[in-house]
């Protein structure tokens, strides 16, 4: 019998739907029981196209072999453009906290870190992209560490000052305009740029 009404609860199609919403960072029960209604009250087309989207997008977007920022071809567009200044690498958590610094006007080049140390989750050295990261060095003036200001982001930071300085290449961090313990995302633009354009000598 597949006849249901709201009372009953929703049928178990609607139910993946929601379930599926619900695994999205930030959305709750509530707001995921929204997002599937919206489904099904929408146009098939329209639905049809979001979820090809979904699919493209898990398809065509792999990482940069150079900087391991999200890309669809084996170089992402950052990488790809002549313009940038490849004498300064800015060293990031996530590929999302790229766009956070474009932003704000940095022309450099970036690296994805894939995270930042942690022994108590079992992130070490061999877990972050910094094999990549050390063979980018020889045109390299200064690295930009922009880690988030916590104790692992912070920890990063010195462990890359370390690793990098014998090299005789200039390793900053971000102004501390950034509130301790911060996270880059919640960061106001003006406060970001500031911190980049004021950053600070670590080695």
């Amino acid at each position: 019998e597949n006849s249901w009404n709201v009372m009953d609860g929703f049928p178990p199609s609607l139910e993946r739907v929601i379930e599926a919403f619900s695994k999205f960072p930030g959305i709750g029960k509530k707001t995921a029981q929204r997002l599937g209604l919206h489904v099904l009250k929408s146009d098939s087309n329209s639905m049809t196209e979001f979820a090809n989207s979904l699919i493209e997008v898990k398809e065509k977007i792999s990482f940069c072999a150079e900087c391991n920022n999200f890309a669809e071809a084996e170089k992402c567009e950052i990488c790809e453009n002549p313009k940038r200044d490849r004498q300064i690498i800015c060293v990031v958590e996530e590929s999302s906290d790229i766009f956070l610094f474009e932003n704000t006007g940095f022309t450099g080049m970036y690296q994805v870190l894939g995270g930042v140390l942690s022994p108590l989750d079992g992130v070490g050295p061999d877990e972050l992209n910094l094999k990549s990261l050390m063979g980018r060095l020889q045109d390299v003036n200064e690295i930009v560490v922009a880690t988030n200001t916590s104790v692992e982001g912070d920890a990063t930071a010195l462990y890359l000052a370390k690793l990098i300085q014998p090299l005789g290449i200039k390793v900053t961090r971000l102004a501390r305009g950034i509130p301790v313990g911060g996270h880059l995302e919640y960061v106001d633009e003006a406060t970001l740029s500031k911190s980049m354009n004021e950053r600070v000598i670590i080695a």
